[in-house]
């Protein structure tokens, strides 16, 4: 007998007995979908992740470094002396600080709090009138930011109108400032901000340019902040030490490359005693880098972990194949005795099967390839917030390692069925009613 009369066996069989053989097929169809279903999810959370950290800047280095008796700022000094010798690496440095003392900006007649949260979840002067907050001010509420003239490189802001301010500007702290989106949108609406000058806690400063919107999903604080020379520090945040910062590398490998190399200079700056401690400062070196590859991995495992469990279902319709392939053998047992009769095989007998059990895989594969599709569609719908921006489909590489795990499936629960039908003697066989 032929592969394809060996199908056409399989086909019929399977035609004769409809409701029995989608009732096995059933295991499989579950196993499939559950298995496109998961992984699918959990590929469009690692898309989600990825989308993430791509707004917030690819290649940054955070780095928090402190001296205990550092007044004068020197450990800032060293650090961007160190990376100015890694151009080769590193294409910029800042200050990162947030100014946590209650302020106010003014343009015009409009007067915003900055960290004032009593004065902000009651009420915003706007125009001369009086406007309610609908609670959540922390969607709304500026803050000031203290950095270099680099600051939107390293943070991964683009200007959508003037211009940064100047190093010059910078070391002779001159009162110019870089206004968010959302600090824009609050002071100017539509009006380009560019040359305006607004009051900072009385003080008046330029506005030289605007930075466009992050858009990052839960977290509007990225566009809410009004950004100013690191030199005010003394000034407005009470001369403050300045601990944390910002590095910009090249890309993915100076990334890892600068981040050692960083890690290397600060412990030179702060050894450690032989309990591991410092006595002089602490530091710490993070990257967005080292943050992906973190997500990549926990993603990873809950795919396989998800992926896992639903390929338990795929075992369970495995055993029911095996199953009901063994009462087929003990229904078709005359048959197998007559073809053994005439001169078939054992392999002639055990393809007949292993076909016939792969076929029902196969269906049951498919249909759940099917369903799979849809239940991922469905499930992007009922979980649109939290996959804003990212089309949740199957990608096919799913699909037809689902599909061709299901023939597999077939074949090794339908091998032992296919061995025992192989192994009937002619005569035991046509012996059977």
């Amino acid at each position: 007998m032929n592969l394809w009369q060996a199908f056409k066996m399989a086909f019929k069989s399977i035609a004769l007995k409809k409701t029995r053989s989608f009732l096995t097929m059933l295991g499989i169809i579950i196993g499939v979908a559950s298995v496109v279903i998961m992984v699918s999810v959990m590929q469009g959370q690692a898309k989600k992740n990825m989308e993430y950290f791509t707004k917030m800047g690819d290649n940054k280095i955070e780095v928090y470094a402190y001296s205990y008796y550092d007044t004068e700022n020197e450990t800032g000094q060293k650090l961007f002396d160190y990376c100015l010798s890694l151009s080769d690496l590193i294409v910029g440095i800042t200050p990162d600080v947030e100014i946590s003392q209650k302020g106010s900006i003014q343009y015009g007649s409009k007067t915003i709090p900055v960290n004032d949260w009593e004065a902000f979840e009651t009420m915003v002067s706007v125009g001369g009138g009086m406007m309610v907050s609908s609670g959540n001010a922390w969607e709304t509420m500026l803050s000031f930011k203290l950095g270099s003239e680099q600051y939107g490189v390293c943070n991964n802001y683009t200007l959508g109108g003037g211009r940064e301010f100047t190093y010059l500007e910078v070391e002779k702290t001159i009162p110019v400032c870089v206004l968010g989106s959302g600090a824009k949108e609050q002071l100017f609406g539509f009006t380009d901000p560019v040359g305006e000058t607004v009051n900072i806690n009385g003080e008046p400063f330029q506005v030289v340019g605007w930075y466009e919107s992050m858009n990052i999903e839960y977290w509007p604080q990225k566009d809410n902040i009004v950004v100013l020379p690191y030199t005010f520090n003394r000034s407005m945040n009470r001369n403050n030490p300045i601990e944390q910062y910002v590095i910009k590398a090249k890309d993915g490998h100076a990334t890892i490359e600068a981040s050692t190399k960083l890690e290397a200079f600060l412990l030179g700056l702060f050894p450690l005693n032989a309990d591991g401690w410092c006595e002089t400062g602490s530091f710490r070196v993070g990257s967005d880098q080292s943050y992906m590859e973190n997500a990549e991995k926990a993603n990873l495992m809950q795919s396989l972990v998800m992926g896992a469990i639903a390929g338990i279902s795929l075992l369970v319709g495995g055993i029911g194949i095996m199953n009901i392939m063994l009462v087929t053998v003990t229904e078709r047992t005359r048959e197998i005795g007559i073809r053994k009769a005439i001169g078939a095989e054992r392999s002639s007998i055990i393809s007949q099967f292993l076909i016939e059990a792969a076929v029902i895989c196969s269906i049951g594969g498919l249909m759940g390839i099917g369903i799979g599709y849809v239940g991922t569609m469905i499930a992007g719908k009922l979980m649109a917030d939290v996959f804003e921006g990212v089309i949740l489909m199957p990608e096919p590489t799913i699909a037809i390692g689902a599909f061709l795990f299901s023939v597999v499936l077939g074949i090794i629960f339908g091998m032992y069925p296919a061995i025992k039908a192989s192994g009937l003697q002619p005569v035991v066989a046509l012996r059977a009613d």
